[in-house]
């Protein structure tokens, strides 16, 4: 079949790769992918963006397209699902109204009400006068602030006390650092404990969980510096174990999917719940519409399963037909190489060397994410978070190891990495 991967990052080639490694695959289709899709089997990128719907659309009948997956948040978000339902085709990824539940955040917290699924207290405010004096007139402690909207994982700030509580309000809602996506905000508790990452592919009736990654948001090792869109993600994360994951879903995911049901919000594709385990037990910090970015790489690396098999299932409502997954058992870490600057501004288009080198490394990936070619046909950085560079391994520091050695043989102008990416596991 045809096959058509909307994005450009790390966790687009890795769903390209997986598809072409697929019997059921012919030709797919990047749009408009990377340096890293360019170059695997069956694949071709053009050179439409990700929020073009119309040319997407377009595209899609003109090459008569038999599978389109959205890969990240802003077409779904925009609607692209119900565009290409409404010319009958086939796309996998929740409709407009069911991805709102990565959208707003304060919709996402009247699902998590409805449906009683255990999350952090919070209050919503559309001014950032407002916000601050129900800071100063309440809190002096810890609190998380968000921007509602669509930040690239970035509009969360984790403050220790009241003065850089005020100072995230200020910045979501005078500086405008995230433009429209501050329009309103929340002022929620936060919540002590480790994160974890569980995903589930679902066609609004039947929940088909898949194994529990761990990200890694802060920017340098320890945990420290600001918020990122990902600099690392292993699976499996033993932070999460069996009965934690039985009881994520019977008490997150199923409660979840009724409650958008019940909104008129069926919901069909991955959804992403961004747990804190607790010492009171799981509780939901976010929904992601979509698989996550570094998680899908080290997901993906690991499942044996043909995707298009779950992808077509959950667009036909017919996942409980489908056999239970297979996991390759070795576990899989992803660590992110990023560009000077990154979380910030960075410079662009410095030559990548050690690609060739870092592919002879065995049991190991190197994803693209933010990177492109140059007139002179060299691979350059071309984003914040450029490579995702995955690796296998009978354990999780066997499986560190092999990426980290992969890694060492990459270079660029400002090339840096964290050098602690699933060592909390190595912990436990």
């Amino acid at each position: 079949m045809n096959i058509l991967v909307i994005g450009s990052g790390g966790r687009e080639h890795a769903l390209v790769w997986k598809l072409a490694r697929s019997s059921r695959s012919r030709r797919i289709f990047a749009a408009p992918g990377n340096a890293g899709t360019a170059l695997e089997n069956k694949v071709e990128n053009v050179p439409i963006k990700e929020h073009n719907i119309p040319a997407l659309l377009q595209f899609a009948q003109e090459h008569k397209i038999d599978l389109t997956i959205a890969g990240p948040e802003i077409p779904l978000c925009n609607g692209i699902a119900d565009a290409f339902q409404e010319k009958k085709l086939r796309l996998f990824g929740p409709s407009k109204a069911a991805a709102q539940i990565e959208g707003s955040k304060t919709f996402c917290k009247e699902i998590l009400h409805k449906g009683n699924v255990p999350t952090a207290k919070y209050h919503t405010f559309t001014s950032g006068h407002t916000a601050v004096e129900y800071l100063n007139a309440n809190q002096n402690g810890p609190v998380v602030v968000k921007a509602d909207g669509l930040a690239a994982g970035k509009g969360v700030f984790v403050c220790n006390d009241r003065s850089e509580a005020v100072d995230a309000v200020l910045r979501i809602t005078k500086q405008r650092e995230f433009g429209s996506a501050g329009d309103r905000i929340i002022i929620e508790e936060r919540l002590e404990g480790q994160e974890a990452s569980v995903l589930a592919v679902t066609d609004g009736k039947t929940i088909l969980t898949l194994q529990p990654a761990q990200d890694h948001k802060a920017a340098f090792d320890g945990d420290t510096g600001p918020n990122t869109g990902g600099m690392g993600a292993y699976s499996p994360a033993p932070i999460v174990d069996d009965a934690s994951l039985h009881w994520i879903e019977e008490y997150i995911f199923v409660p979840t999917v009724h409650a958008l049901k019940e909104a008129n919000a069926v919901f069909k594709g991955i959804l992403y719940a961004g747990l804190m385990m607790t010492k009171k037990g799981p509780k939901v910090l976010e929904y992601n519409a979509r698989f996550g970015d570094p998680e899908c790489q080290p997901l993906l690396f690991r499942l044996k399963t043909d995707v298009i098999d779950i992808f077509e299932a959950a667009i036909d409502g017919k996942l409980d037909e489908l056999p239970p997954l297979e996991w390759d058992s070795r576990p899989a870490v992803c660590v992110v190489m990023a560009s000077a600057g990154y979380p910030g501004s960075y410079e662009k288009g410095f030559p990548i060397q050690g690609l060739d080198e870092a592919a002879k490394v065995p049991d190991t990936k190197v994803f693209h994410a933010g990177t492109a070619l140059n007139e002179a046909g060299q691979i350059v950085n071309n984003g914040g978070r450029v490579l995702g560079v995955t690796g296998l391994g009978s354990s999780v520091a066997a499986a560190k190891a092999a990426a980290y050695s992969a890694v060492q043989r990459i270079h660029w102008d400002g090339a840096w990495h964290r050098n602690d990416i699933s060592d909390k596991a190595v912990e436990i």
